[in-house]
């Protein structure tokens, strides 16, 4: 929701927004999808029946987050079924609203006989994974975990004792850049066969996703640029 603030209002020492557009995009694990599908990747989703919203309010002279609700910010595990499809990688992407227990995402792994990268906000995760997380979400895993990727924004991401440093650019929106960077990350690595080498261009697209504002997905130029 973008606006133009143009006064505190009398009531409270809040911003007044006067609306004026309305732009939607599909975040969470619909964004990993969409960037996996900007590559040519085909995918198989499962993820809950319900809908979580988060309408995020925006100044747009200063492009200034205001304020976001959130709606429907749990979602409960239905009791859905394992697909019978092969696949050549799994990605679990887990935002701990509810609809994925550890017992769960254990039982995904089990049943799959291949890669799994998971992103989780989780404390407890399957070791044997590729476990993408962020700096502040790794300080509270549990554990020690093989195949750590961590990701320190502008500053790059880490994994086994190596530095991958990040690319400079203007920053105006962080909302989603971890799931292109997972996206680019499970792309590159099924194209070249290990992390240190799809890290990279992982990087590349997450410096490109921060450069818009909103959820980003990649474009063909953007592909084209990541490749090179």
């Amino acid at each position: 929701m973008y606006g133009t603030v143009t006064r505190i209002s009398p009531e409270a020492p809040v911003p007044v927004m006067v609306y004026d557009r309305v732009e939607t995009a599909k975040g969470m694990a619909y964004n990993v999808r969409e960037n996996l599908m900007s590559f040519g990747s085909e995918v198989y989703m499962m993820t809950h029946e319900s809908s979580i919203t988060k309408t995020r309010y925006v100044d747009s002279k200063s492009n200034q987050q205001i304020m976001r609700l959130d709606e429907n910010d749990t979602a409960e595990d239905f009791g859905w079924e394992l697909p019978e499809e092969q696949f050549d990688v799994m990605v679990i992407s887990d935002y701990n609203k509810g609809f994925l227990s550890e017992e769960k995402i254990q039982e995904l792994v089990d049943w799959f006989k291949g890669p799994v990268f998971i992103d989780s906000k989780k404390t407890r995760l399957p070791k044997e994974c590729y476990i993408k997380v962020n700096d502040r979400e790794a300080q509270k895993l549990e554990g020690d975990y093989p195949n750590l990727i961590v990701t320190r924004g502008s500053q790059g991401c880490t994994y086994d004792g190596m530095s991958f440093p990040g690319i400079n650019v203007p920053v105006f929106d962080v909302a989603g850049a971890g799931d292109t960077f997972l996206a680019t990350l499970v792309h590159f690595y099924l194209l070249l066969g290990t992390i240190d080498r799809a890290i990279p261009y992982a990087n590349k697209a997450a410096a490109i996703a921060v450069t818009h504002f909103g959820t980003y997905v990649l474009s063909q130029d953007d592909v084209n640029e990541i490749r090179c």
